[in-house]
């Protein structure tokens, strides 16, 4: 069958290339009975596809059912899945087929499959490796030909790492998994559905459609739609019964539904830098200038090192070049403070840990280079705390903070 008569049967709209890709695997995977593993954020559509899955494959004239496995509670999704015997736990008064048994040789879809308990995880590993499992409550062994197709909005690799799911049902579910893209990467496909939903939506209810202008069209395709196809659906039928014209501009469509402004895109840090915004974070200052003067204090190390070698062997070198050296501090240990030639820049040299040997190694403590970067930046504005707290590119709330943090005289 061709991927646009799946489009058009299971009522998908979209011509994007990763969702052309999803319906082409569900297409080859549903003559087979390998389980199925189908991933992608809340309201992308994962229940089509088992869908597609069951109803193009040998099982379609068999049963079909759909199991949030979120919405039944841990006690009781055992019995749910599998059955129980009378009596089996409090309020069993009969025995109980579960989905497992009422099912047989047809399709289950487990959605939200990350939140099965760890027990019915076991239990479910056993159905898909035997064919078998046993009611709650009993000691009988039932065999069962069900085709499993599980969905879920989370990592389960993480959930692995992390104890909260079984690493063997995970390679057992993912034989053949299947990633649905979120909206926000179907491009062209927003406005489409968008389209398709609110002209539905009219022709039910016998009410004008609605269009959006060109301008209005480039706030939902910038929009990152976090609720997927669901989401798109509301702000469409919304749209259609709020817009006062047929033509809706971007100004109406943000009235409408005021977060569509919302485009979350990330910034770049670099950008946010240059431009001295408040959102650059304290931590990307630091690393940011703490890298600059690492770039520049590897050659005024070398510069430093010259110079002190240079004048040990009897040479002479530019007394410019050094600032605040007197005379009486050069054989005690008092430290050299000395510039580059051409530069505003000054390192500090304690003679007394300098080798000809040894390359001096500088603190890489965050918290000593931000005390530092501090101090300078004060000094540079004689205390003004406005002009220091912008030039570091943070709140003046925020230096001040630092300052009683690291005990700042001023």
């Amino acid at each position: 069958m061709e991927i646009q008569s799946i489009k058009n049967r299971f009522g998908i709209i979209g011509n994007s290339p990763t969702l052309n890709h999803a319906i082409s695997i569900a297409e080859r995977v549903a003559a087979t009975n390998l389980t199925v593993l189908i991933t992608g954020e809340s309201g992308v559509g994962k229940e089509v596809f088992s869908h597609i899955i069951h109803q193009i494959g040998a099982r379609k004239h068999n049963p079909f059912i759909a199991v949030n496995c979120g919405a039944i509670p841990e006690g009781t999704i055992d019995s749910e899945l599998f059955g129980h015997e009378k009596g089996s736990f409090t309020g069993a008064q009969e025995a109980r087929k579960g989905y497992f048994e009422t099912v047989n040789g047809g399709t289950i879809f487990l959605d939200e499959i990350g939140e099965l308990p760890i027990g019915t995880q076991a239990r479910l590993l056993r159905v898909l490796e035997s064919g078998e499992y046993i009611r709650v409550g009993s000691s009988k062994v039932i065999k069962t030909d069900v085709r499993l197709v599980a969905a879920t909005n989370v990592n389960l690799q993480e959930a692995v790492r992390a104890g909260k799911f079984r690493e063997d049902l995970y390679y057992r579910l993912s034989t053949v998994p299947i990633y649905i893209p979120p909206l926000r990467e179907r491009g062209d496909d927003i406005y489409m559905l968008f389209r398709k939903f609110s002209t539905d939506f009219s022709e039910k209810n016998k009410i004008p459609s609605v269009k959006l202008t060109d301008d209005a069209k480039e706030l939902i395709l910038k929009y990152p739609w976090p609720g997927n196809v669901r989401q798109l659906k509301n702000v469409a039928e919304q749209v259609s019964i709020l817009a006062m014209d047929k033509d809706v501009t971007a100004k109406e469509l943000t009235q409408i539904v005021p977060d569509i402004t919302d485009n979350r895109l990330p910034a770049l840090a670099e950008a946010r830098y240059q431009t001295g915004g408040s959102s650059f974070t304290e931590r990307e200052i630091l690393y940011k200038l703490i890298f600059d003067v690492k770039n520049d204090l590897n050659d005024l190390k070398q510069f430093v090192y010259d110079i002190t070698k240079h004048q040990a062997n009897g040479g002479v070198f530019d007394a410019s070049q050094i600032r605040n050296l007197q005379p009486e501090t050069k054989h005690s240990n008092e430290p050299y403070v000395i510039s580059a030639p051409n530069s505003n820049q000054a390192i500090v040299l304690d003679k007394k840990n300098f080798d000809d040997s040894e390359t001096v190694e500088e603190s890489l403590s965050i918290a000593d280079k931000e005390r530092e970067l501090i101090i300078k930046a004060l000094k540079k504005y004689r205390n003004r705390r406005k002009d220091a707290a912008n030039d570091l590119g943070i709140s003046e709330r925020t230096l001040y903070r630092k300052i009683k943090e690291y005990g700042i005289d001023l």
